[in-house]
């Protein structure tokens, strides 16, 4: 794809109503920029990426679900990827887990190297429940199918998990150990009172201990049959 002139398009700007087509002509001129999304057809482009309340927690969610995917064969992480969701929604979640298309996945990697279609699993971390991630982000991952959203908020030190069910999202409860579990990946596992009390290497020992489960087997088997099948 060809890169338009610098000179010929206006400047990415904070919430401007763009095309999706649009929006990626002037994000490629500007490649300095580390992330911009375009959420229902307006552009965000978010403030410097703070090291307690972002980054961190970032790195956090992004290595319990590597752990997850490493795993699991045919599951895929991705960290600040960009996904095309439809004419007016293009993202770059913190984090993600997709499916491969060969094996039964609902998003594949298009020839412009971006995911395109709704991934599983978004990951995102927000700053407070006033953040877009949970306004105008969150009803198009619901609308475009993504069948799980896990939103960590840092102002109020809460985790949310929003399962798809008949084209809505309904927030999961914690089971009696404090923990949360993804129906689209069996055995991705979440223990969040370890999470929110900083105690990462907790958060991977449930994990791995539910890696090492039939059920977790079993989708794998799974997995690997809808490959062969395909």
């Amino acid at each position: 794809m060809a890169t338009p002139s610098v000179s010929t398009l206006p400047r990415l700007k904070n919430g401007d109503r763009l095309t999706r087509f649009e929006f990626e002509r002037r994000y490629q001129t500007m490649p300095g920029i580390k992330k911009a999304e375009l959420i229902e057809g307006k552009v965000y482009m978010p403030s410097p990426v703070t090291a307690r309340h972002h980054s961190q927690p970032h790195a956090y969610l992004t290595t319990w679900l590597g752990t997850y995917a490493v795993h699991t064969p045919g599951v895929t992480v991705h960290d600040n990827a960009t996904v095309q969701l439809d004419l007016d929604n293009e993202p770059q979640p913190d984090a993600l887990l997709r499916i491969d298309e060969a094996c039964g996945g609902q998003s594949h990697i298009n020839d412009d190297d971006y995911i395109e279609g709704a991934p599983e699993l978004v990951v995102e971390v927000a700053h407070s429940s006033a953040a877009y991630d949970l306004h105008d982000k969150k009803r198009a991952y619901r609308r475009n199918g993504v069948q799980e959203y896990v939103v960590w908020q840092m102002e109020e030190a809460r985790l949310d998990w929003f399962q798809l069910e008949g084209g809505a999202y309904t927030t999961q409860s914690p089971d009696e150990d404090g923990c949360l579990h993804s129906m689209a990946f069996p055995g991705l596992v979440l223990d969040v009172n370890a999470l929110l009390d900083d105690d990462p290497a907790a958060v991977l020992t449930r994990l791995n201990e539910a890696l090492g489960s039939e059920t977790h087997r079993n989708f794998v088997s799974q997995l690997e049959e809808a490959r062969s099948d395909a």
